[in-house]
């Protein structure tokens, strides 16, 4: 209902002005607007918007709360437009205006969405847009995707999905750990058991990249002779080394093969920038930091100290970016991400917004990230850099979810029982109901089911909080589940082709039942939805907008009849089975699901 509540701010606030305009006159002489608080009312019987500042006006006028709303509401009655829009307002409580859109007005937008493939939804002016960067998912280079990367890649690739809806251009980064003392240990590891790989053209297949990992990791505690080989392979891949850098190369590709398979099942599109993009440009962090005056030396490393951050000692938290052996860390490079990223092309990214989604445990890294960074003056004026914190994947005892044998859960065995346990479910029931079905199709609603169960269970919780992992939860046809959305769209399809395509350019749309117009007003509150998660960046809501969007249907389905109503109340009740199914499409899309046409 953006348009609605756009048009009765404006009509707020020229009543406002006209009630009390020497505090128009003193908001302008500051610079500001009044705001005439208006939001979305919490119950149905309260009008379908409430506007809350007479009671803020109150204090500063000195009158009783009800006397400011009598007063705004004696303009908007006196508007024509305003009129034409509202039905009157009624003063509540202590000074709220309560506000009921016209039923004729709520039809007309029904009919607009109706015809629009956006479904009301505005989009932003793409020309005049700067990039949104999105920085979300980095696994590490030799090492598999686990849980843990789980909720980074689906919530990143949501987000990132309602920003591109929105005609923001997004840069999708995956800033995989590439880079870094470690690799020492693996190209050492390489040479030692794959030497032919580093000579033939082809890519050998490493075979188990966390199980190459592993021995190489005991090799370097447990032989004294491995580890200095290992130190010496550091310096000669920061030197540019040919032969370390075609190692370093190998144990790439061959990680980015494995996090493809991932990518490609959860259907996320993504651009690598690994931490090695960076390293041509961390001498000018440091230089640019020195330049500030920011830069202090403590005990030999380059630091530059953060405001009103301390430790337990009591004393300011440095950030470290460069040690006192030379040497540059995490911190330097995400710095110069953030530097490169706010940077005008071709230097750069020229971007306006950093997203960063990774788990809470960083909170306090990124704290201090973006202070420097702001300090430093690298972010432009305008600019957003936001870190996007998520809780832990727990298991159904509260804990971390882990194996049984105590270790991280593998991402492509989740997915795999997920699939799994929603071709077992769907097989059960296609028994019980005696249908015969080909193996594609048993095939292609398992995969699309049990995919979808594990993004939704995930992005249906506030992001912040951790969630206990289920899967005879997510995978339940009840509740605030993927299945139960999934079935909820398909059951409107199979209305829509039983009652054939309704005709969306009548103008005799009439609804009737309280049932049909509180399905109006759900569907109508998709773009505040949208713009909210654009704006908060927390995808559960659109979750919870389409799980309520799904019962008030499913209450709408059971008691008002549909395909046997007569001919104009058909052809009403048809265009909103139509455009609720458009609307559970679109959102699921946003959220990385796919739908089907049978279950």
């Amino acid at each position: 209902m953006l348009n609605l509540s756009n048009s009765l701010k404006k009509h707020l606030e020229k009543a406002l002005i006209k009630a009390f305009p020497e505090i128009a006159k003193a908001a302008q002489m500051a610079g500001l607007s009044i705001d005439p608080e208006l939001v979305p009312t919490s119950r149905p019987e309260f009008g379908d918007f409430q506007a809350n500042i007479a009671l803020k006006l109150a204090k500063s006028l000195k009158t009783a709360p009800r006397s400011v709303a009598q007063a705004i509401v004696e303009e908007l009655q006196n508007d024509d437009d305003f009129i034409r829009l509202c039905e009157p307002p009624e003063i509540a409580g202590p000074g709220f205006i309560n506000l009921t859109i016209k039923t004729i007005n709520l039809v007309e937008e029904i009919k607009s969405r109706l015809h629009d493939p956006r479904l009301g939804v505005p989009s932003v002016n793409k020309a005049k847009s700067a990039p949104i960067v999105v920085d979300f998912s980095s696994p590490n280079i030799a090492k598999e995707m686990h849980v843990g990367h789980l909720r980074s890649t689906i919530i990143g690739d949501s987000i990132a999905r309602i920003l591109e809806f929105r005609g923001h251009p997004v840069l999708r980064i995956n800033h995989v750990g590439d880079w870094g003392t470690q690799f020492g240990m693996l190209i050492t590891q390489l040479k030692s058991v794959a030497p032919k790989a580093l000579t033939t053209p082809e890519v050998i297949d490493l075979g188990d990249l966390v199980t190459f990992y592993r021995q190489a990791k005991e090799r370097f505690d447990q032989e004294p002779a491995f580890q200095a080989t290992s130190r010496e392979e550091v310096v000669k891949l920061q030197r540019g080394d040919p032969l370390s850098i075609k190692a370093w190369e190998l144990l790439c590709e061959q990680s980015r093969k494995e996090f493809q398979k991932i990518y490609s099942r959860l259907d996320v599109h993504i651009t690598e920038r690994g931490e090695s993009f960076y390293n041509s440009y961390l001498e000018q962090v440091v230089i640019d930091l020195e330049n500030s005056g920011l830069l202090v030396i403590d005990e030999g490393a380059k630091c530059v100290f953060l405001e009103g951050i301390t430790g337990k000692n009591g004393r300011l938290l440095p950030v470290i970016v460069q040690k006192s052996d030379g040497g540059f860390n995490y911190a330097t490079t995400d710095l110069a991400a953030i530097r490169y990223r706010f940077n005008a092309a071709p230097k750069g990214d020229g971007a306006c917004r950093l997203i960063y989604v990774t788990d809470a445990g960083q909170a306090n890294h990124f704290t201090g990230i973006f202070q420097v960074a702001k300090r430093a003056k690298w972010v432009p004026h305008n600019a957003r850099v936001e870190h996007v914190p998520f809780g832990l994947v727990q298991g159904e005892d509260g804990k971390k979810l882990k194996t049984r044998s105590g270790e991280t859960v593998r991402l492509r065995d989740l997915l795999d029982e997920a699939i799994k346990r929603a071709e077992s479910d769907l097989r059960r029931r296609l028994n019980e109901e005696g249908r015969t079905e080909e193996e594609r199709f048993i095939k292609n609603v398992s995969t699309t089911v049990g995919i979808a169960a594990v993004k939704y269970a995930d992005l249906s919780q506030n992001r912040v909080t951790n969630y206990q992992f289920s899967f005879d939860r997510m995978l339940a046809l009840q509740g605030n589940t993927a299945p139960y959305l999934l079935y909820a769209f398909v059951r409107i399809a199979g209305i829509v082709r039983k009652g054939g395509t309704p005709d969306i350019h009548t103008d005799t749309f009439s609804f009737e039942t309280s049932q049909e117009w509180s399905l109006v007003r759900q569907l109508l509150k998709l773009d505040e939805v949208i713009t909210e998660v654009e704006e908060e960046l927390l995808p559960n809501r659109l979750c919870t907008y389409l799980f309520e969007l799904s019962q008030i249907f499913n209450r709408f389905y059971d008691q008002v009849p549909i395909l046997k109503a007569n001919n104009q109340a058909k052809n009403s009740r048809l265009a909103l089975c139509l455009l609720t199914s458009n609307t559970l499409k679109l959102g699921l899309r946003l959220l990385g699901i796919s739908t089907l046409e049978r279950m």
